[in-house]
């Protein structure tokens, strides 16, 4: 589906990548993983056509057709809904405006030149589905959820988990079938995450992905390619089959490389034997053994150094209580919008709990009430005795972006001497000037290492963290969850990252409206009892359902659901019998007596538009079937 040849980019004096080739077949679903800043976005752009790289190739196959979801979906909030699907269609739309052009100008001037350019726009316009492309982008928004009555609304006014679904249907629209993913899963809940795991397993062509979400790789990918040190390695298996075949991968090569350098010390202790020896056979002894070495070290491989990493500890300055936060019948509304009520917790020295819950459901709204910068509408909240607390803003406002890392943390630790701030800048791998970059100029991740930085240096016991991955590379990520594990203080933590809520929950509140829902355990714990529930609920409903004094109700329900299968083949039929009409009539306006018989041409444009009217009403129509089927 996919070849890439020997790919090199440069910006200025710095490469991102150089022999950058790999292959993807039909059907793969492949991860591309590497830190930020290596160029993974770059390589995406490469692959669309939008930026050259300096040398090397990229190859599709010409049944490929590549569709590209960018990081930042939806770039138009004020486009209404049907406005950013239907821009998928912006050339179909187009040739639209030239045929009703070129329409009234064969009215006003029927000429050869006129009618064959009229005929040619024609032809173009239904060759690429512009007899359809209305009542497709119809069914597709209701086929994916969003209601007719909606279709209006702003994308800005969109949930993140919805603007992906549109960029997916403007994908699908587009009829790809090789999808270019660029973190798919940024700023996407749960329940969305699992959408889109199961439309990527579900679709049938091939899909490159860029993401840090190691658990959302684990799912879908198949294959992973690194981009590390400028170049790629491809290994067969997701994620957690990646780390570990790339660190078998390693020790084989450092192990080779250590023989092989031993190996040639030793070769060379012989030569140098031989030489002081100073016979004619020894200096051919030597000389044969020296080939022998130089051969060795033509092939010899040194293993790439290991990148670098954050080195980060969190320590308490001192011991809490006990019991560290107990919160009681907490609510919360805005006006009409209800958020939660009845939130009741108890958190104590040393736990690790984990807020779950929807976009929207008000779960960094409850870390302000906690942090008193949002008044609760009910409730209390009770901090133990010698309670520290720390917090972890997603937004980062708690940055004055306008200063340097160096100004940054420097003015909340005035006491800290140069040295010890700069070492301490160097360990979140800001390093010599970087340290006086402008934090306005630094990427998301850059500034949440910053944020660690000073989440770190306050020695705080009890840690309130909302999406402390949001940013942060695979490795970053590692690094957070292996201090974390480390830490004696309590935690409490708002996260999507699943990976992350595995390697370090003790506990998980899932929040929603009507209160909190408590599991002691980890993610796939939760898992596995909310998929029991809906198990149970579904027996308990089927049950029901089943009652001998409903069975007329039984009956009924079987009885449309026939009858909407029916209308739907109905629907189908036609849909297809209003195609076939249709392309007979397109025939028909080719011939060259219609051509030049302007009564007859303009009867058959009449009647086409008649069927196309009555074929996109039967898309509507078989849209809603299908949507509530």
């Amino acid at each position: 589906m996919l070849s890439v040849h020997n790919l090199e980019k440069s910006f200025i004096e710095r490469t991102l990548f150089k022999d950058v080739t790999f292959e993807i077949e039909k059907g793969d679903k492949v991860g591309l993983i590497g830190a930020n800043g290596t160029g993974k976005t770059t390589l995406f752009k490469i692959i669309n056509g939008e930026m050259s790289s300096d040398s090397g190739n990229v190859f599709t196959s010409s049944d490929v057709t590549l569709g590209y979801m960018e990081q930042h979906a939806c770039n138009h909030p004020e486009r209404s809904i049907y406005d950013e699907l239907i821009s998928v269609f912006d050339n179909l739309i187009e040739t639209e405006k030239q045929i009703e052009l070129i329409n009234a100008e064969v009215e006003k001037n029927p000429t050869p030149e006129n009618i064959e350019k009229q005929t040619a726009l024609i032809d173009e316009f239904e060759r690429n589905g512009g007899l359809t492309y209305k009542a497709r982008t119809r069914s597709a928004l209701i086929g994916f959820g969003f209601e007719e009555k909606n279709f209006d609304m702003p994308t800005g006014k969109l949930s993140g988990g919805q603007r992906s679904k549109l960029s997916l249907l403007k994908l699908l629209l587009s009829r790809s079938n090789f999808l270019l993913l660029d973190e798919p899963t940024n700023h996407l809940d749960l329940s969305s995450v699992n959408w889109l795991e199961s439309f990527i397993k579900d679709f049938k062509g091939s899909m490159l992905i860029i993401s840090h979400d190691r658990y959302f790789l684990d799912n879908v990918t198949n294959k992973t390619i690194e981009l590390e040190h400028q170049k790629t390695m491809m290994y067969k298996g997701n994620y957690t089959e990646f780390k570990k075949k790339k660190q078998a991968y390693v020790e084989s090569l450092t192990h080779k490389y250590e023989n092989d350098m031993k190996e040639i010390k030793r070769i060379e202790g012989i030569v140098e034997q031989q030489k002081r020896w100073g016979r004619e056979r020894n200096f051919i002894t030597a000389a044969s053994k020296q080939k022998q070495a130089d051969k060795i070290k033509e092939q010899l491989v040194a293993p790439e150094r290991e990148l670098e990493k954050i080195h980060m500890r969190f320590e308490t300055k001192r011991v809490s209580g006990e019991d560290v936060l107990i919160a009681e019948n907490l609510s919360k509304s805005f006006g009409d919008n209800h958020l939660f009520s009845n939130v009741d917790f108890h958190i104590r020295r040393g736990e690790r709990v984990f807020i779950i819950g929807e976009n929207g459901c008000g779960k960094t709204t409850l870390f302000n009430m906690l942090l008193g910068k949002t008044a609760f509408d009910s409730g209390m909240v009770d901090y133990g005795a010698q309670v520290d607390l720390g917090y972890f803003d997603q937004m980062q406002s708690n940055l004055d972006l306008n200063k340097t890392a160096l100004d940054e943390i420097w003015d909340a630790f005035p006491n800290m001497t140069e040295t010890k701030l700069r070492t301490a800048l160097g360990s979140f791998l800001f390093k010599g000037d970087e340290v006086f970059k402008p934090l306005n100029k630094m990427s998301g991740g850059e500034r949440a290492r910053v944020s660690l930085l000073k989440l770190m240096l306050e020695g705080s016991n009890l840690l309130l963290l909302d999406e402390p991955t949001n940013h942060l590379d695979s490795s970053s990520r590692e690094q957070l969850e292996t201090t974390l594990q480390n830490y004696d203080g309590t935690m409490l933590i708002i996260s999507h990252d699943r990976y992350f809520i595995n390697k370090l929950a003790t506990r998980i509140l899932a929040l929603d409206r009507n209160g909190m829902t408590e599991y002691l355990g980890n993610y796939d714990y939760y898992l596995e009892r909310t998929s029991e529930s809906k198990k149970a609920e579904a027996v308990s409903e089927e049950k029901e359902a089943k009652k001998p004094n409903d069975y007329t109700l039984e009956k009924q329900r079987r009885a449309r659901e026939r009858k909407l299968k029916n209308d739907i083949k109905k629907a189908e039929q036609l849909i297809e019998t209003l195609d076939l009409e249709i392309a007979g009539l397109n025939d028909e306006l080719q011939k060259d007596e219609v051509v030049s018989d302007f009564e007859k041409l303009t009867e058959l444009t009449e009647k086409l538009e008649e069927k196309q009217s009555e074929l996109e009403k039967a898309y509507e129509i078989w849209g809603e079937l299908t949507a509530e089927a």
